[in-house]
Parts: C-alpha cells; structure tokens; sequence
C-alpha cells in the first residue's frame, strides 16, 4: 500500500500492515503515542543532563558517547525488528541516546563557546520549532502528504543515507570529502538540504501515525511510533547542530 511510505525506517508501510488490527479495544491512540514520546523525552533528557554535568566537571566521557552510541543503534535495531518489545526498549534507547546526546552537545559547547555561545540552546530551540512548525503544517494541511510528495522524500533520504555510508567508508581509508566537514557555501547548502529533508520526514511521520490509528493498529504500536518519531528528530537536531557548526567556524 503505497499510502504508507515514510522515509524513516522505523516508520514504513510494512510495519502497521504487519502489526494487524486488534478487535479488544487495544488499540494505537494518538494521545498514547504523544504521551510515549513525552516520557521518552524525559528519558533523554535526564540522561543527557548525566554526561553534560560530567563533562562540566572535567570528566572524561568519551567511553560514555561511544558507548551510547552503540548501545542506542543495538537498541534501536531490536525495536525495529522486534516492535512488539518496544515498550519496553524504548526507554532504554532514550536513556543510551540521552547519553550520547549530552556528550556529544557537551563536547561541542566547550569547543564553540568563545566563537559561538549558546550553540546549544540555539540547535534545541530551532530543533523545537522545526518540530512544532512541521506538525502545524501538517495538521492545518498546507503541506498535504501526496504520493508524489512521499516519493521526493524518500529518495532523498535514502539519497542521503548512501551519501553518508560512502562518506564513512572512504573516511576509513583517509579520504575527507571537504563538502561534508568544511565550513564553504557548499558544505553550508547542504546542511541546509539536508536540515529540509530530515523536517519534510517529520511530515511523513505524522501521517504514518495517524494512519496507525485509523487502522486500528495494536497498543503497543504507540511505543513504536514513538520511538519512530524520536529518531527522526534526533537526526534533525544533529544535522541542526552541524549547520550551526559550519557557520560557527566562519566566524
């Protein structure tokens, strides 16, 4: 079914299709599915705030953002291949991620503090109001989810997605592709394109939820989608706060 494509991977047409429909009254809601994200929030949040203050006291945390992240993509591969458990790995991915999350802000407020204060706050506020502005376009419908519209979105992450595979691979090798880590009018743009396309994926992602809910999809699809939702914006703030490096560093 092609109304439900999304380019977040946790998010896809196949997933509410193999979920079913429950007939018991458990079922997906959207106020469930924002209550999840809510507390996911909080996870990360409070997890964030760890390695933040331990960076803030001249503690080593290194080990910590290495190991949340890749604590967080083992998590996150077990939710999505194993969304039935998502309920209960959600919050532990929220916590690895929080984790990671603060490190790596921590880290980079240190190093941007005498030519860019405040960069933090500034990528968790855009971040916000990217987010709130997306949903209030989709749901008064000025950006309305067509087939064509899901079509451009997705190729252009998946677009993205090898752009960043073929980066790393060739960054093992020594090669550094300026037009990612320089701070040119290139490498600026296409932070910009890719901030636009990790925003337009937040469209997608309110559509699939509600088209989960009107499928009637089971309960615990709310910790899903919840957790789906999340990795976008998670994606969207560290692009966000790329940008705001790049511009930084022109300064």
């Amino acid at each position: 079914m092609e109304l439900f494509k999304s380019g977040n991977p946790a998010l896809n047409e196949k997933v509410f299709q193999n979920a079913g429909v429950v007939s018991d009254g458990q079922v997906m809601t959207e106020r469930g599915t924002l209550n999840k994200f809510f507390f996911m929030s909080l996870m990360i949040m409070a997890s964030a705030s760890f390695t933040w203050s331990a960076f803030s006291h001249g503690k080593a945390i290194g080990g910590w953002i290495i190991a949340g992240a890749i604590i967080g993509f083992i998590l996150a591969m077990v939710i999505i291949f194993k969304k039935e458990w998502a309920g209960y790995v959600s919050p532990a991915y929220a916590l690895a991620e929080g984790v990671f999350l603060g490190g790596i802000s921590a880290v980079v407020n240190a190093a941007y503090v005498k030519n860019f204060p405040g960069i933090i706050p500034q990528a968790v506020l855009l971040t916000f109001g990217v987010v709130i502005a997306m949903f209030l376009l989709y749901r008064f419908g000025i950006i309305k989810v067509t087939q064509k519209f899901r079509s451009v979105v997705v190729s252009a992450t998946l677009g993205i997605a090898i752009f960043y595979l073929v980066t790393w691979i060739v960054g093992m090798f020594g090669v550094q592709m300026p037009i990612v880590y320089s701070a040119s009018p290139l490498s600026i743009g296409l932070s910009i394109f890719i901030v636009l396309i990790a925003a337009l994926n937040l469209i997608l992602d309110f559509d699939m939820i509600e088209q989960g809910v009107t499928m009637g999809a089971p309960k615990y699809m709310e910790w899903y989608a919840a957790f789906g939702l999340m990795v976008t914006i998670i994606w969207l703030y560290m692009e966000i706060l790329r940008l705001l490096m790049k511009i930084a560093s022109r300064r």
